[in-house]
């Protein structure tokens, strides 16, 4: 009964969701919910994995919302974003 609700709640959240962003966080949460109860067997495993989830969802969507843009690391370890080449 928990996974079904789960899966549910994770759907409408990705269905209703603007941008990649939030939708990647959606995805990632409701995914990291089902895995981290199935594994644990508990409701903290479960929330343990939709935390995990959602913050993974939530760097990839937001790499994906500014396609053509590359991000890089200078010589000193700081993060930028730059166009990407293009081959």
């Amino acid at each position: 009964m928990m996974k079904k609700i789960v899966l549910i709640g994770a759907l409408v959240g990705a269905l209703a969701s603007c941008t990649a962003t939030e939708q990647g966080t959606a995805i990632g949460a409701g995914s990291g919910a089902i895995i981290g109860g199935a594994v644990s067997n508990s409701w903290g495993g479960a929330a343990i994995g939709a935390v995990a989830g959602g913050l993974a969802g939530a760097l990839i969507g937001q790499s994906v919302e500014r396609r053509g843009y590359c991000v890089y690391r200078d010589r000193y370890g700081r993060r930028y974003e730059a166009r990407c080449p293009r081959y």
